[in-house]
Protein backbone atom coordinates (compact mmCIF):
# COMPACT_ATOMS: atom_id res chain seq x y z
CA UNK A 1 0.00 0.00 0.00
CA UNK A 2 1.12 3.22 -0.56
CA UNK A 3 1.67 6.00 1.90
CA UNK A 4 -0.85 8.62 3.34
CA UNK A 5 -1.15 11.35 1.12
CA UNK A 6 -3.21 13.15 4.34
CA UNK A 7 -1.96 13.35 8.29
CA UNK A 8 -4.57 13.78 10.57
CA UNK A 9 -6.97 16.68 10.13
CA UNK A 10 -10.23 17.67 11.27
CA UNK A 11 -11.22 19.72 8.58
CA UNK A 12 -10.79 16.74 6.45
CA UNK A 13 -13.18 14.28 8.30
CA UNK A 14 -16.26 16.45 7.68
CA UNK A 15 -18.57 15.09 4.84
CA UNK A 16 -18.19 17.39 1.97
CA UNK A 17 -14.25 16.90 2.52
CA UNK A 18 -14.34 12.66 3.45
CA UNK A 19 -16.81 12.75 0.01
CA UNK A 20 -14.21 14.73 -1.85
CA UNK A 21 -11.61 12.89 -1.01
CA UNK A 22 -13.62 9.12 -1.62
CA UNK A 23 -14.51 10.89 -4.85
CA UNK A 24 -10.28 10.80 -5.54
CA UNK A 25 -10.45 7.45 -4.80
CA UNK A 26 -8.34 8.00 -1.22
CA UNK A 27 -9.91 6.65 2.01
CA UNK A 28 -8.82 6.86 6.01
CA UNK A 29 -7.66 4.72 7.98
CA UNK A 30 -6.41 5.38 12.01
CA UNK A 31 -3.05 4.58 13.18
CA UNK A 32 -3.65 2.04 15.71
CA UNK A 33 -0.90 3.33 18.12
CA UNK A 34 -1.33 7.22 17.73
CA UNK A 35 -4.95 7.35 16.66
CA UNK A 36 -3.67 9.56 13.94
CA UNK A 37 -6.27 9.28 10.72
CA UNK A 38 -4.72 9.74 7.56
CA UNK A 39 -5.78 9.12 3.58
CA UNK A 40 -4.49 6.31 1.24
CA UNK A 41 -4.40 5.87 -2.31
CA UNK A 42 -3.21 2.40 -3.35
CA UNK A 43 -1.40 2.22 -6.92
CA UNK A 44 -3.46 -1.15 -7.17
CA UNK A 45 -7.29 -1.35 -6.57
CA UNK A 46 -8.97 -4.05 -5.44
CA UNK A 47 -12.79 -4.00 -7.10
CA UNK A 48 -14.94 -6.79 -7.75
CA UNK A 49 -17.20 -6.30 -11.40
CA UNK A 50 -20.59 -5.98 -10.59
CA UNK A 51 -21.55 -7.03 -14.29
CA UNK A 52 -19.40 -10.09 -13.37
CA UNK A 53 -19.43 -11.10 -9.40
CA UNK A 54 -19.30 -14.86 -8.84
CA UNK A 55 -21.31 -16.71 -6.58
CA UNK A 56 -19.39 -19.48 -5.27
CA UNK A 57 -21.67 -22.78 -5.05
CA UNK A 58 -20.31 -23.92 -1.71
CA UNK A 59 -20.96 -20.40 0.26
CA UNK A 60 -24.06 -20.21 -1.12
CA UNK A 61 -25.20 -23.27 0.17
CA UNK A 62 -24.17 -22.79 3.87
CA UNK A 63 -25.62 -19.39 3.60
CA UNK A 64 -28.92 -21.11 2.78
CA UNK A 65 -28.53 -23.25 5.92
CA UNK A 66 -28.17 -20.65 8.57
CA UNK A 67 -31.60 -18.95 8.11
CA UNK A 68 -30.43 -15.49 8.29
CA UNK A 69 -32.67 -12.32 7.89
CA UNK A 70 -30.53 -9.59 5.55
CA UNK A 71 -31.43 -5.58 6.59
CA UNK A 72 -30.03 -2.77 4.73
CA UNK A 73 -29.49 0.46 7.61
CA UNK A 74 -31.70 -0.81 10.28
CA UNK A 75 -28.46 -0.30 12.77
CA UNK A 76 -25.39 0.92 10.88
CA UNK A 77 -24.09 2.21 14.29
CA UNK A 78 -23.34 -1.39 15.11
CA UNK A 79 -22.10 -2.83 12.02
CA UNK A 80 -19.49 -0.33 12.28
CA UNK A 81 -18.82 -0.87 15.56
CA UNK A 82 -19.26 -4.67 14.94
CA UNK A 83 -15.97 -4.06 12.30
CA UNK A 84 -14.25 -2.60 14.92
CA UNK A 85 -14.42 -4.81 17.92
CA UNK A 86 -11.21 -7.28 17.17
CA UNK A 87 -7.47 -6.89 18.62
CA UNK A 88 -6.01 -4.89 15.98
CA UNK A 89 -8.22 -2.24 13.96
CA UNK A 90 -8.03 1.08 12.08
CA UNK A 91 -11.38 2.27 13.30
CA UNK A 92 -11.20 4.33 15.75
CA UNK A 93 -13.61 6.27 17.41
CA UNK A 94 -12.45 10.16 16.20
CA UNK A 95 -13.45 8.19 12.77
CA UNK A 96 -16.78 6.76 14.15
CA UNK A 97 -17.49 10.28 14.91
CA UNK A 98 -17.04 11.19 11.08
CA UNK A 99 -18.44 8.14 9.66
CA UNK A 100 -22.11 9.31 11.87
CA UNK A 101 -22.15 12.27 10.28
CA UNK A 102 -21.91 10.67 6.49
CA UNK A 103 -25.04 8.48 8.22
CA UNK A 104 -26.95 11.03 8.96
CA UNK A 105 -25.82 12.71 5.15
CA UNK A 106 -27.41 9.48 3.63
CA UNK A 107 -23.82 8.31 2.25
CA UNK A 108 -23.08 5.61 4.53
CA UNK A 109 -25.11 2.54 4.36
CA UNK A 110 -24.82 -0.79 5.90
CA UNK A 111 -26.47 -4.63 5.06
CA UNK A 112 -26.86 -6.51 8.23
CA UNK A 113 -27.02 -10.48 8.85
CA UNK A 114 -29.38 -10.90 11.45
CA UNK A 115 -29.81 -14.65 13.55
CA UNK A 116 -32.61 -14.92 15.74
CA UNK A 117 -33.04 -11.41 16.19
CA UNK A 118 -29.31 -10.70 16.77
CA UNK A 119 -26.63 -8.88 14.97
CA UNK A 120 -24.22 -11.59 13.92
CA UNK A 121 -22.67 -10.14 10.72
CA UNK A 122 -22.59 -7.35 8.08
CA UNK A 123 -20.54 -5.25 6.13
CA UNK A 124 -20.54 -1.20 5.59
CA UNK A 125 -19.62 1.47 2.97
CA UNK A 126 -19.78 5.01 1.71
CA UNK A 127 -21.97 5.78 -1.44
CA UNK A 128 -21.94 8.66 -4.26
CA UNK A 129 -23.28 8.29 -7.11
CA UNK A 130 -22.68 4.90 -8.68
CA UNK A 131 -20.31 3.87 -6.49
CA UNK A 132 -20.05 1.99 -3.35
CA UNK A 133 -16.56 2.07 -1.48
CA UNK A 134 -16.59 -1.03 1.23
CA UNK A 135 -15.38 -0.28 4.39
CA UNK A 136 -15.08 -3.42 6.58
CA UNK A 137 -17.26 -6.46 7.71
CA UNK A 138 -17.44 -8.70 10.14
CA UNK A 139 -18.95 -12.04 11.06
CA UNK A 140 -19.76 -13.46 14.91
CA UNK A 141 -21.11 -16.44 13.52
CA UNK A 142 -20.05 -19.19 10.34
CA UNK A 143 -20.78 -17.02 6.65
CA UNK A 144 -22.69 -13.97 8.13
CA UNK A 145 -20.38 -11.74 6.59
CA UNK A 146 -20.71 -13.42 3.09
CA UNK A 147 -24.55 -13.26 3.46
CA UNK A 148 -23.99 -9.54 3.72
CA UNK A 149 -21.35 -9.18 0.37
CA UNK A 150 -23.69 -11.79 -1.52
CA UNK A 151 -26.63 -9.44 -0.59
CA UNK A 152 -24.69 -6.35 -1.51
CA UNK A 153 -23.89 -7.43 -4.75
CA UNK A 154 -27.38 -8.30 -5.62
CA UNK A 155 -28.68 -5.14 -3.95
CA UNK A 156 -26.12 -2.90 -5.77
CA UNK A 157 -26.40 -4.25 -9.50
CA UNK A 158 -30.45 -3.84 -9.00
CA UNK A 159 -29.72 -0.05 -8.53
CA UNK A 160 -27.26 0.91 -11.31
CA UNK A 161 -24.54 0.96 -9.37
CA UNK A 162 -21.15 -0.10 -11.49
CA UNK A 163 -18.17 0.47 -8.33
CA UNK A 164 -17.78 -1.68 -5.94
CA UNK A 165 -14.29 -0.44 -4.22
CA UNK A 166 -13.69 -3.26 -2.07
CA UNK A 167 -10.04 -1.96 -1.19
CA UNK A 168 -7.42 -5.10 -0.47
CA UNK A 169 -7.81 -8.30 -1.82
CA UNK A 170 -8.38 -10.86 0.49
CA UNK A 171 -9.20 -14.73 -0.14
CA UNK A 172 -12.68 -13.89 1.19
CA UNK A 173 -13.19 -11.49 -1.52
CA UNK A 174 -11.37 -13.65 -4.13
CA UNK A 175 -14.47 -16.22 -4.08
CA UNK A 176 -16.36 -13.33 -5.72
CA UNK A 177 -14.72 -12.62 -8.40
CA UNK A 178 -12.42 -9.40 -7.15
CA UNK A 179 -10.00 -8.34 -9.23
CA UNK A 180 -7.53 -5.66 -9.16
CA UNK A 181 -6.52 -2.59 -10.86
CA UNK A 182 -4.33 -0.07 -11.79
CA UNK A 183 -5.17 3.41 -10.21
CA UNK A 184 -5.63 4.97 -14.06
CA UNK A 185 -8.67 2.20 -14.81
CA UNK A 186 -9.82 2.85 -11.66
CA UNK A 187 -10.11 6.06 -12.07
CA UNK A 188 -11.86 5.98 -15.44
CA UNK A 189 -14.19 3.57 -13.41
CA UNK A 190 -14.87 6.03 -11.15
CA UNK A 191 -15.98 8.80 -13.41
CA UNK A 192 -18.02 6.25 -15.41
CA UNK A 193 -20.28 5.70 -11.85
CA UNK A 194 -20.27 9.84 -11.49
CA UNK A 195 -22.40 9.82 -14.54
CA UNK A 196 -25.45 8.26 -12.93
CA UNK A 197 -27.55 8.97 -10.22
CA UNK A 198 -28.08 6.02 -7.63
CA UNK A 199 -30.34 5.49 -4.70
CA UNK A 200 -29.09 2.18 -1.91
Amino acid sequence: MSGPINKFSDELLKPNNMLRLYATGAFPMADEKTGAIEWYLPEIRCIIPLDNFNVPRSAKKEIEKQNFEIKFDSDPLAVIRGCADREHTWISEKLIEAYIRLIKRGHLHSVETWQNDKLVGGLYGITFRGVFWGESMFSRVSQASKAALLKLLYHLRDNDFTLLDVQFMTEHLKMFGAVEISLEDYRARLQDAYQRICMF
